[in-house]
């Protein structure tokens, strides 16, 4: 059987943390910023960790 392959996509938004938990980037910060406090947008800045409910499926994108 062929090797499997990493979803293209997917190995550019999420990573691995040490503990192996998987790292995501926030959403709700491509566009319409300006209608979002400034307070909102510091939020939004920082990473958070993809939930257990989909923690299955990235890691299966990512072949791990």
């Amino acid at each position: 059987m062929p090797k499997m392959k990493t979803h293209s996509s997917a190995k550019k938004r999420y990573s691995f943390t040490g503990s192996g938990e998987i790292k995501r980037f926030q959403a709700f910060t491509s566009h319409l910023m300006r209608k979002k406090s400034n307070k909102a947008k510091t939020r939004l800045r920082g990473s958070a960790l993809v939930s257990d409910a989909d923690y299955a499926r990235v890691k299966r994108l990512l072949c791990k």
